[in-house]
């Protein structure tokens, strides 16, 4: 199957919402408490298309496969890493983040969250930076499988603005010839958490 990834469209946030709500059954099923607040939902879904920071994995036929949120200017929550350090150190704030990984049930196995994290790592390399970060409930292993074959480090544990405790990755990008520079952006934004 040949999938492509391109920013979700605002008429396309309910769809992205019926995802996150799969996902969240899905993590229910294996008894993990990640996303069982109610977050996210198509308020967020609709924030990030509008946003321009959420991208969609679309089938050939056209058809949404998986989503996830891209944010290129740090994660808050990052800042302190706990039982381990980032691969690029801890005070870098020169990274992509991804949050908000979900993939529909019938896509599973199909490379479509592979794809988006692929995606990542190209758009933290245009924008001159010096790695993706992304973090994951420490009993989704689902995600930690897909990650850790997509080449991400396990950096240590850090902790959600709840005090809820998170697996850390991490995978260094080559940033392009003449990109960017080495300060950091001390830019911030809110902390969202990652499931499949």
């Amino acid at each position: 199957m040949n999938m492509t990834v391109r920013p979700v469209m605002p008429e396309e946030a309910k769809r992205v919402a019926a995802l996150f709500d799969e996902a969240r059954g899905t993590i229910a099923d294996l008894g993990i408490d990640q996303w069982q607040n109610g977050y996210p939902d198509l308020k967020i879904a609709e924030e990030d298309a509008a946003a321009g920071v959420s991208r969609a994995v679309l089938t050939d036929g056209g058809e949404i496969a998986g989503v996830c949120t891209l944010i290129p200017d740090g994660e808050p929550t990052y800042d302190v890493i706990e039982d381990g350090a980032w691969l690029t150190g801890n005070g870098c704030r020169r990274y992509m983040t991804v949050h908000r990984i979900a993939v529909d049930v019938k896509y599973r196995g199909s490379g479509a969250a592979s794809l988006l994290m692929g995606y990542a790592e190209d758009a933290a390399r245009e924008a001159g930076l010096l790695s993706v970060r992304v973090d994951t409930h420490e009993g989704n292993a689902v995600m930690r499988r897909m990650l850790e074959k997509n080449g991400y480090t396990p950096c240590g544990i850090i902790h959600l603005a709840d005090g809820a405790r998170r697996i850390a990755y991490e995978k260094r990008v080559e940033a392009p010839a003449g990109g960017g520079d080495d300060k950091d952006s001390g830019a911030e934004d809110y902390h969202e958490e990652n499931a499949l």
